[in-house]
């Protein structure tokens, strides 16, 4: 069964659900972007402070406290299962446009990897072993680049005329 370059095939309406459906999932994804970056100020001293407080801070500005298990369970748990979901259906699109297969392996295979050093990795950096915020906050930006480009690139071949 050949799939690449079956994207650009695809009949008009089909071309708009997934144009659709990949704006609206951007700004999911890009919401939730908002989010870390007011609870951690895209730092690793954020990071940190956002998962294991800052009661020990006497410069704070606003007290935190470290999260409970059950909360860094019930998060790890949502995101995994969301964002496994979401690249699924990413990777998916990807295998369908005509690029380089290297470039599909990469853009298929590096969004797990990074959302399991993500968010394995939050739990880690909670559990005690600090320098997993590094691994955290990079493993997050190759997810972020990972899901743009495939992003872009599935929008781009959707617009290719046949």
């Amino acid at each position: 069964m050949k799939l690449r370059g079956t994207l650009s095939v695809l009949p008009k309406e089909a071309k708009i659900l997934i144009f659709c459906f990949l704006i609206t999932l951007s700004f999911g994804f890009y919401t939730g972007l908002i989010y870390v970056r007011e609870n951690t100020n895209a730092s690793f001293s954020g990071i940190e402070e956002h998962y294991l407080g800052n009661e020990n801070n006497e410069d704070a500005t606003e007290m935190k406290f470290k999260k409970p298990k059950k909360e860094i369970i019930t998060m790890v748990h949502n995101h995994v299962l969301s964002l496994s979901i979401v690249f699924l259906i990413i990777s998916f699109l990807v295998l369908l446009t005509d690029i380089q297969p290297i470039f599909k392996k990469i853009l298929v295979v590096e969004p797990f990897v990074s959302l399991l050093l993500t968010f394995g990795g939050i739990w880690i950096m909670w559990s005690g072993v600090m320098w997993f915020k590094y691994i955290i906050m990079i493993s997050g930006i190759l997810m972020t680049i990972t899901f743009t480009t495939s992003v872009l690139i599935i929008i781009f071949q959707l617009l290719r005329k046949q």
